[in-house]
């Protein structure tokens, strides 16, 4: 199989780096200056650890690289049985390189975007196969992050679900199916894991290294400050705008003023060497402050509360639209951003009615309608209904 990768970011060399791990014939294109070949020395010396560490031989690792090329010609990708775009969000941008690069495949290539919060249906419209287009979200890092998710739109055929999911289990990669909703599955559900952290600084709740102290005392391998400084706040807040526009203006997705500040004064988190936290002393600046953190066991509590029962909210949510079952919703937010449960798991566990007393307390005190329960929370609060694969035991209307 040959498979193209539009754009050789961190992104797209990860992506090729596991076709190529598969056996893949891969081609990169990208025409931006330089690209090609940072994409092509990072690799190499991945693959050079990867022989450091016998996971690999000497001869696997030139067997794979002698099956890989970079090009900023886009005629490279002419004959692709699989293209999958990783360049920059921005619909016109995704647009005007598929227009140039459908012409050059075959009528049954698969054409895919790695996009992670734009509509598949706007994507498609102006292609002359869209049966052949849907979604084939990647995690970052790619080669690590078992999770892919699996976004059909409207006019994509029934064929690509399922030959996606095919190849993505024989990738080694764990593919879920998602609805074509802003944020799919994991931006959406994963948006009040970084809102309600900032709200909560903002108010003056708590320091930002003790909210992510908090959040870490649970199992989260990182706060959400710790986090959204790793992504780059360039790429977090656009993605929550773009999620937030797309449900037209729901309050639950509002973007917060403190992370759109950063962004536009270029301070982009650990890239660039500041975002929430300074990172001039080190990279570990965070842990360093973490660990400097005294906060009251108590309000340590209440935090995670706050922060946990928006996240399991809108997990439910997910699951009332149908974007994915519940099972699906916990797969991905473990599999995709290593949550150390699923949020429906969380939410059990809690116990539905301490989830919609939170969040009613929340909503008294704000008057704000990001803290409304989904009507499933509600409706697993009357006392005769269970959760169960997707479907309710009780069919109800609102």
């Amino acid at each position: 199989m040959k498979v193209a990768v539009l754009g050789a970011g961190a992104m797209g060399t990860g992506i090729g780096q596991i076709a190529a791990q598969n056996g893949c014939d891969v081609v990169y294109y990208d025409s931006f200056p330089g690209a090609t070949d940072r994409s092509k020395a990072s690799i190499e010396k991945i693959f050079g650890r990867l022989v450091e560490k016998s996971k690999i031989t000497s001869d696997q690792k030139e067997e794979m690289l002698g099956r890989m090329r970079w090009s900023a010609d886009l005629e490279a990708v002419t004959g692709a049985d699989l293209v999958v775009e990783a360049v920059i969000e921005d619909l016109d941008v995704k647009k005007a390189l598929f227009a140039q690069v459908e012409p050059l495949l075959r009528s049954d290539a698969w054409l895919c975007t790695n996009t992670s919060s734009l509509s598949i249906a706007a994507l498609s419209s102006g292609l002359t196969h869209p049966e052949r287009f849907g979604g084939l979200h990647f995690f970052n890092p790619a080669p690590l992050m078992p999770l892919v998710e699996i976004v059909p739109g409207v006019k994509t055929g029934e064929e690509f679900s399922e030959a996606m999911e095919v190849l993505m289990n024989d990738w080694g990669k764990v593919p879920v199916m998602a609805k074509d909703t802003p944020g799919f599955i994991v931006n959406k559900v994963a948006r009040p894991f970084y809102s309600e952290a900032i709200k909560l600084y903002e108010e003056g709740v708590a320091s930002v290294a003790e909210i992510d102290a908090a959040i870490k005392s649970i199992g989260f391998r990182m706060g959400p400050f710790e986090l959204t400084d790793l992504i780059g706040h360039d790429v977090n807040y656009t993605v929550t705008e773009t999620v937030w526009g797309q449900f037209f203006y729901d309050p639950r997705f509002r973007p917060s003023i403190t992370q759109k500040r950063l962004k536009e004064a270029g301070l982009l988190g650990r890239k660039t060497g500041r975002g929430f936290y300074n990172y001039a002393s080190g990279m570990d600046a965070a842990v360093v402050a973490q660990e400097a953190a005294e906060i009251d066991p108590l309000l340590s509590e209440k935090i995670v509360e706050r922060i946990l029962c928006m996240i399991i909210n809108e997990a439910l949510d997910a699951v009332w639209q149908g974007i994915a079952d519940p099972e699906n919703v916990d797969l991905a937010m473990t599999k995709g951003v290593n949550y150390p449960k699923g949020p429906i798991q969380w939410g059990r566990e809690m116990g539905w009615d301490q989830v919609l007393d939170t969040l009613k307390r929340c909503h008294k005190h704000y008057g704000d309608d990001r803290y409304r329960p989904c009507p499933l929370l509600r409706h697993l609060n009357s006392g005769n209904a269970e959760l169960g694969e997707g479907q309710l035991t009780d069919n109800f209307m609102v």
